[in-house]
């Protein structure tokens, strides 16, 4: 009984511990927002990432999951000598798939039909003559 109690209470200390750690080189790859506009960068290639989303019947704290994902996908761009990469879909039962690119110093844009940053929704822009 007591060994069924220990192990209750240490399931959510270990789901709470993250295990991915950042790779050399991985803390400089930036992470584009899903939907940005990466016109102005190269395509490097795909990246294919996955952790365990659940423990036996406990499910990691979703954000856990998601940070953890972003961390091997910056990990892993590097070697597609990409400089950004872009969540390419959500997650799923612990796998994503991410966009890697060489953006250098460009900075990528906006999706189309989306405000650019300074301008607010709803506001008309004046037509010069």
């Amino acid at each position: 009984m007591r060994t069924l109690a220990t192990a209750l209470l240490l399931i959510p200390l270990v789901t709470a511990c993250t295990w991915v750690k950042m790779a050399p080189g991985g803390s400089e790859v930036r992470v584009a927002r899903a939907g940005q506009d990466m016109s102005v960068c190269e395509k490097r290639g795909e990246v294919s990432v996955s952790v365990k989303n659940r423990l036996g019947p406990y499910e990691r704290n979703d954000i856990k999951v998601r940070d953890e994902l972003e961390t091997l996908a910056r990990n892993e761009a590097p070697g597609l000598q990409a400089d950004t990469v872009q969540p390419k879909g959500e997650p799923v039962d612990g796998e994503q798939r991410f966009l890697a690119f060489r953006c250098g110093s460009a900075r990528p844009g906006t999706a189309a039909g989306t405000p650019s940053a300074g301008s607010e929704p709803g506001t008309v822009n004046p037509i010069e003559d």
